[in-house]
């Protein structure tokens, strides 16, 4: 009996690894910020419900990873044999199974948070399974992705008791975001195309200068003088959060971006997609500073190292 515990350890530790991998468990710090900018949006701060609709939103995001590799199970036997169905570290059935439980459990958790919650976690749920078994190499593709994400911030505005419209604009952005990432991402195995990089260049760009700029709410005239009001210290310390967060996205994002442009190689356009899907951190909390919650956007942009740790830790074992 003693003789068999080494071997189990590394095994355990390699089915783990496989299934982290099947997750991709370091793009998950990038999926409570949706929630958390809803709920920013909608004007209303984070609470139980908000919590269960994370979970929710969590959930229903690794349902879509698991399914995601079912679905491309044959492809991926040719193209990327290392990956856990065609390697036999994951059985195809595992992964199925996973789906569906993750799904199930996602939903179950926005019934939690409300009908609302419950409401908007079906679509998107619906979205995520019709992406991956069909909608996915198509043109539509992109942009059910990028509902998908939309949806999801949306989801964090419906938990909470605030105005779900007011969450619709920056969901907007954040699908912009995940559009411009999806389209670069169509060309990154063969490259050569410098339309989509320059594409998303410019909607960065875009999105950059709406979290420098003005926040959503304005602060209210002087009432005798109907003059501005003067800003606060605290105003002033929102601002430079908001323009550090905007800095943080574009670095993030507009450079490997213009790498893509210039050289349009599978390897840099690569590179450009993963920036894409790191930057979606500061987005996310460039949303929150906007919508009058620096202090939630920095604790958000905090999951960035954190996912990039996660990434080289899962990608070196």
């Amino acid at each position: 009996m003693s003789a068999q515990r080494p071997a189990d350890g590394p095994a355990r530790d390699g089915r783990l690894l496989a299934w982290a991998e099947l997750l991709r468990a370091p793009a998950a710090f990038t999926v409570p910020g949706d929630v958390l900018a809803g709920t920013a949006a909608a004007g209303t701060r984070p609470t139980g419900r908000t919590a269960l609709a994370a979970g929710a939103s969590l959930c229903l995001y690794e349902a879509g990873m698991a399914l995601n590799d079912w679905a491309d199970r044959e492809e991926d036997a040719t193209a990327r044999p290392h990956r856990p169905l065609p390697s036999g570290r994951v059985r195809p059935g595992a992964a199925l199974a996973a789906a569906g439980l993750l799904s199930a459990a996602g939903l179950a958790l926005a019934a939690c948070a409300g009908r609302r919650a419950l409401a908007v976690a079906g679509p998107l749920a619906a979205t995520v399974w019709a992406y991956d078994l069909g909608l996915k190499h198509t043109p539509a593709g992109p942009a059910a992705m990028a509902a998908a994400r939309s949806l999801d911030l949306l989801l964090g505005a419906a938990a909470g008791p605030g105005a779900v419209r007011r969450a619709i604009v920056p969901a907007a952005f954040l699908g912009s975001h995940t559009l411009a990432v999806s389209l670069v991402s169509r060309r990154e195995t063969e490259g050569g195309s410098s339309t989509a990089p320059l594409t998303a260049l410019a909607a960065a760009g875009a999105l950059t200068t709406v979290l420098a700029g003005r926040p959503t709410a304005h602060p209210a005239p002087d009432a005798s003088t109907g003059a501005p009001t003067p800003a606060t210290p605290a105003d002033k310390a929102t601002r430079a959060v908001r323009a550090a967060l905007a800095a943080s996205y574009a670095a993030t994002f507009a450079r490997p971006l213009a790498h893509a442009a210039l050289n349009p190689s599978p390897e840099l356009t690569q590179r450009a997609v993963g920036a894409g899907v790191r930057a979606t951190i500061a987005l996310q909390s460039g949303l929150m500073a906007r919508a009058g919650a620096p202090g939630t956007g920095v604790l958000t942009a905090a999951l960035a190292p954190l996912a990039g740790h996660l990434a080289r830790k899962v990608s070196t074992t």
